[in-house]
């Protein structure tokens, strides 16, 4: 049975994430949201914008202080109109300072279930401490509700439905160069630049240092066009501290951004070194030079990917390696951060709250973002490794989209190396009239342009 009607309130309602999320969730009839901020000429300007755009969902404004008197504030909101949710998209959470869960122990205080974007591996591990407390008061405290590692664990855990055991997860994130980042995210990369990581390897509990370690990955989703190979460089996320914690077999875990221009994502990893090497302390002062960086070397293609590669034994005990791939277009690849909370929220709409309890975020499932996905430029696939075999055409766009071909198609590019036969049909050729296509086809040794090929033989 679905709830008849939710009321939200988003700290940060008009930022970056908090945006998104409202945006994501506007055309939900059974919502208000309330929009909070510091100011609340912006908080205003924001649903005004909004609810020009046409949707359904009811809009109201709030002028809130993050660093106020949280309890105060909260308070006089439950005595005008209680929200059934609040949602921290503010940040950078690893620089929250002394007391990191101000916001947390408000919200259980007041019996207000919470969720934020939290990336920051300690901060989303450390919400745990709250559990007992929100288990008696039958509140939930979610944090991670967001790309890592609501996401990235629906996908592990899609990938690995039924296996006997999980050793290994890699993961790749690649932004679009041209996306609008904010600054909380660029001081949060800022403050652990170059500093210990703590991570699964070889089986046990191990120290790395974030940027300097990368690793190369080409994001590929069966049937679609795959970015271009990147370079990833180690991020501190949630998943490193989480993934253990789901799959007590896992022995290897590694997660990367893969910045783009990679000229900048190199400048990055340098940079990270000189905090590794003790020669600066931080990056930390340098997110403002950061910010705008960000906003001026953006050139590349417009698009971004996500891959999450599982390794273990399958539900036979044998080995087996599969991955799960998402390349974005444009402008829809920056909304997936926001797209947990707002899949978090429409699964409450449904009657399916989050059950009591302080813990990260791996609730979802993969199924629940399909509908946020669907009318968007995003492209998912599986690749397994054991059916990385056959055909060269079969390997490259993966087994699901080859199935897909029309039998012709998949017999022609399905002929073993080697063996002897022919095809007959018709073509069309058509040739550049320039010096340099005439040159290319020559050297080549294109055929001429004509309307009727003849038969070709292999």
């Amino acid at each position: 049975m679905s709830k008849s009607g939710l009321r939200v309130l988003i700290i940060g309602g008009y930022g970056t994430f908090g945006g998104r999320i409202a945006r994501l969730l506007a055309d939900e009839p059974a919502l208000t949201l309330v929009i909070a901020g510091r100011s609340a000429a912006k908080a205003t300007a924001f649903c005004t914008a909004l609810a020009q755009r046409g949707g359904a969902t009811a809009l109201s404004p709030l002028a809130f202080d993050r660093d106020g008197d949280l309890t105060v504030q909260l308070a006089a909101l439950v005595a005008t109109a209680r929200p059934d949710l609040v949602i921290d998209a503010t940040g950078p959470f690893q620089v929250y300072g002394n007391a990191p869960y101000r916001v947390v122990q408000a919200c259980l205080d007041l019996d207000l279930p919470y969720l934020d974007l939290a990336d920051g591996a300690d901060f989303v591990t450390g919400i745990a401490a709250f559990d007992a407390a929100a288990r008696d008061r039958g509140v939930p405290l979610l944090s991670g509700v967001s790309t890592f590692p609501a996401l990235t664990a629906a996908a592990a855990r899609h990938l690995t439905r039924g296996w006997t055991a999980v050793t290994g997860v890699s993961i790749g994130v690649a932004p679009t160069p041209r996306a609008g980042v904010g600054d909380n995210v660029l001081r949060a990369i800022a403050s652990y630049a170059g500093k210990p990581v703590t991570l699964r390897r070889d089986g046990a509990w191990a120290r790395a240092h974030a940027l300097t370690e990368t690793r190369r990955r080409t994001i590929a989703p069966p049937g679609a066009l795959p970015l271009r190979n990147t370079r990833f460089a180690l991020v501190d996320v949630p998943d490193l501290q989480v993934m253990p914690r789901l799959w007590p077999d896992l022995r290897d875990i590694w997660v990367g951004a893969g910045t783009r221009p990679e000229s900048i994502h190199r400048i990055m990893t340098a940079l990270a070194w000189l905090v590794r090497l003790r020669l600066v302390p931080s990056l930390l002062p340098l997110a403002p030079l950061f910010h705008w960086g960000a906003r001026v070397f953006r050139w590349g293609e417009h698009r971004g990917g996500l891959v999450v590669e599982v390794t273990g034994h399958d539900a036979n005990g044998q080995p087996a390696t599969r991955s799960w791939h998402l390349v974005a277009e444009g402008d829809d690849g920056p909304e997936i951060p926001a797209m947990p909370a707002a899949a978090l929220v429409r699964r409450w709409l449904a009657g399916h709250p989050p059950a009591p309890g302080a813990r990260a975020a791996t609730d979802l499932e993969l199924a629940d973002f399909d509908a946020l996905f669907a009318n968007r430029a995003i492209r998912t696939g599986v690749r397994d490794a054991a059916e990385a075999v056959g055909p060269v055409f079969r390997q490259v766009i993966g087994a699901e989209a080859w199935s897909r071909q029309p039998a012709v198609w998949r017999a022609l590019h399905g002929v073993e190396a080697g063996a002897p036969t022919v095809w007959r049909g018709r073509a069309t050729v058509t040739r550049g009239g320039g010096l340099l296509a005439r040159l290319a086809a020559l050297l080549v040794g294109f055929p001429p342009r004509a309307r009727t090929c003849p038969s070709v033989s292999r």
